[in-house]
């Protein structure tokens, strides 16, 4: 440690700090652009300048120097340091002056105005007038994609956006090019940005010169009201804010969660709002003469009472789809056991996870933060930088520090960071875990490996078999000890984790999504209940009655008997559980369009009407049951962790698996539930990614 004198007052702070951020400690305010706490150090804007006594008779940029560089007094006093002295006032006068020489004026109609850095701190530490009276510069704007807004003319040349896309999001698209004042920040013949994450580049540009172009115009930052909730569209579970104006949600932000997403956020997370409000159902519709029809509420009921009245349980079933709240998923599940139905089931993809088998043995039990404490990591059946593009931000980050290998099993992907391809399937695994691959010695020598279990390895027929020898691997190689537990399991699914958690899993001789669907197909099951569940073959239920309660015009809509219209993910309060196994709360941030209502209270209406009355009449005595139940459903933004000793049960489970080679469970990161399907930004994303992917194939 060492002790410093900031504007009189003496800190003490790490030798390795920034004189910026020991003046942060000290409770000084130091204005910046170029500098970030979470990227390198550029040193571009001299914006943070400070005096240093007995330093250079020149201000310092506090970003670049380093604590550990000043020299005591004559006498060995500590450093003194000034943030406020008429030098640095005068400094950073000068700063601002130049900043401004070639920014436009165009702050009326820039949509970073109102939460602009460069306008703040104009006010705050700029003068009321320029000496400089030449002609600005003008810069061509770029065309980088459909997604982030260039004006380059506001240009600072801060480099932030280029940091940010190199060193976080791992693709080296953005650069600056020239010298003086022919320099450029650009993209590669100003080609698309091809990163999941760039929206953040235009969280982190400090002037409006990226902007948010689906956003553009849409609405000023005074306007809105601010809810924070969690995002659905991954099972990470990132913090964010969603900014609405009446009922209409204009933009959707990444909110600070160090433990989750620190402050980054997925391009379909930012973007998809756009899909809240179109092809939405609005009412319910039954299908009449073969066709859908609008009806009222109580006419639909009474449409699937007097089909399900005089079914036996065992020929009804429900399947919870991938965007379902814990709270609807526990009412479905208490509807159906009324019912007298065990054929329920929340894994849309049949993944082999069982939570009889303990929950270490379904959640990512090293935890999102956890992943920089890991030396190696073995990844089998996933592509994370698809999959759940936050965290595999979080394994780059650890790859960065040189300290951490990572081994690939399954299908050969670009993942932003190096890794060493293994294999294709099954086998190449069996000799990792029989310690006939070299990938296996860097696991037994690592401190804290990790081993990464994706949907594509466990959503096929021996992915019980798979998920065993995974564990059983883990265990081979130290990833399960008393400190630590790498045995991971990344889920695509914003409602698996909670499901499993629920126990919304077929019960005692019940059927599960494929005996659901191969029963209706031959007829033993007559009446099919569909929770938001879209990512399915909707042929497959045969001539079954189908019961559809979801939000857009998507799949299951189309092959629906009945449709009750429910609320999205901003629409209501729900709690999911993530895939680290935190559970988390998503507060409402609008209300459902028409007639729609939220989904437990539909099936709350509905089990009246089907004459199995739920014991709950609102959300409060819902949850109050569902924590009597599951009492860890109360510790919000806690994790109940796993038992390491479910690691080794499962593993003992280990047995033969098939050869062929695992799949990837998302081939197109932009379409992967209705909310997705339905956004022309997300279909506009889409279409480049597959012509890109065509043209490299060329």
């Amino acid at each position: 440690m060492t002790k410093l004198i900031i504007d009189g007052k003496e800190v003490e702070v790490p030798s390795d700090y920034t004189l910026l951020q020991a003046c942060e400690e000290a409770g000084a305010e130091v204005p910046r652009f170029c500098y970030h706490d979470r990227l390198s150090i550029a040193g571009n804007c001299r914006m943070c300048l400070v005096e240093v006594k007995g330093g250079p008779p020149k201000p310092t940029a506090s970003c670049a120097m380093s604590v550990k560089d000043l020299r005591p007094g004559p006498n060995g006093e500590p450093p003194v340091v000034e943030t406020k002295s008429p030098m640095v006032k005068k400094a950073r006068e000068g700063v601002m002056e130049f900043l401004l020489i070639n920014h436009p004026l165009d702050c009326p109609i820039c949509d970073q105005g109102g939460e602009c850095d460069l306008q703040d701190q104009a006010m705050a530490y700029g003068v009321d007038g320029s000496r400089f009276h030449e002609n600005k510069r003008a810069v061509e704007n770029k065309q980088i994609g459909p997604l982030v807004k260039t004006i380059m003319t506001r240009c600072i040349h801060c480099t932030r956006c280029v940091r940010f896309t190199t060193e976080v999001a791992g693709v080296s698209d953005m650069g600056l090019i020239g010298r003086g004042e022919d320099a450029e920040i650009t993209t590669y013949l100003e080609a698309a940005l091809s990163s999941e994450l760039q929206g953040n580049a235009v969280d982190l540009c400090p002037v409006g010169a990226l902007t948010h172009k689906p956003y553009a115009f849409h609405a000023r930052p005074w306007e809105l009201t601010k809810t924070e909730s969690i995002d659905v569209m991954d099972a990470v579970g990132s913090a964010i804010r969603v900014d609405t104006r009446g009922k209409e949600v204009m933009r959707i932000m990444p909110r600070l969660n160090e433990a989750v997403n620190e402050e980054w956020l997925s391009d379909k997370s930012r973007y998809i709002w756009d899909g809240l409000k179109t092809q939405r159902l609005d009412r319910p519709y039954a299908k009449k003469d073969g066709k859908l029809q609008a009806v009222s509420w109580s006419e639909a009921f009474q449409m699937i009472a007097d089909k399900t009245s005089k079914l036996d349980g065992a020929k009804m079933g429900a399947i919870a789809g991938d965007l379902a709240t814990v709270e609807e998923m526990f009412a479905l599940k208490r509807l159906m056991e009324g019912l007298g139905s065990a054929n329920i089931d929340c894994r849309q993809d049949g993944a082999a996870l069982d939570p009889a088998k303990g929950r270490a043995s379904y959640i990512f039990n090293p935890t999102i933060e956890g992943i920089e404490d890991a030396d190696a990591v073995l990844i089998i059946g996933s592509n994370p930088r698809h999959e759940a593009a936050i965290l595999n931000a979080r394994i780059r980050k650890a790859w960065r520090t040189g300290k951490v290998k990572v081994g690939l099993i399954g299908e050969n992907a670009e993942l932003t960071y190096d890794a060493q391809y293994l294999g294709a399937g099954p086998d190449t695994l069996a000799d990792v875990v029989a310690g006939k691959h070299a990938f296996a010695d860097v696991l037994k020598t690592a401190e804290r490996p990790m081993i990464i279990v994706g949907q594509g390895a466990l959503a096929r027929v021996d992915g019980t078999s798979v998920l065993a020898n995974a564990a059983k691997l883990a265990d081979k190689v130290g990833a399960v000890s008393g400190d630590w537990n790498g045995f991971a399991v990344l889920h695509t699914a914003a409602s698996r984790v909670g499901g499993l958690d629920i126990g919304f899993v077929p019960g005692e001789d019940g059927l599960g999504v494929a005996g659901i669907q191969d029963a209706a197909q031959k007829g033993d099951l007559e009446a099919v209940f569909l929770l938001g569940a879209d990512e399915l073959d909707m042929d497959a239920f045969g001539a079954a009655f189908v019961v559809y309660i979801g939000t857009h015009g998507d799949r299951a809509a189309h092959r629906a008997d009945v449709i009750l219209p429910g609320a999205t993910y901003t629409e209501k309060s729900g709690l999911y559980v993530n895939t680290e196994g935190r559970v988390q709360l998503g507060e409402r941030a609008g209300f459902p369009p028409g007639d729609a209502r939220e989904d437990w209270a539909i099936l709350r209406a509905l089990s009246a009407v089907l004459g199995k009355t739920l014991s709950f009449d609102s959300l409060a005595q819902l949850r109050s049951e569902l924590a009597e139940a599951h009492p860890h459903m109360l510790s919000i933004d806690m994790i109940e962790p796993g038992s390491a000793g479910d690691v080794t049960a499962l593993a003992k489970g280990a047995g033969k698996m098939e050869s062929a080679g695992f799949a990837n469970p998302i081939r197109d990161f932009y379409m992967t539930n209705p909310v997705a399907r339905a956004s022309a930004t997300m279909a506009e994303c889409s279409a480049l990614a597959k012509a890109r992917a065509a043209e490299a194939a060329e």
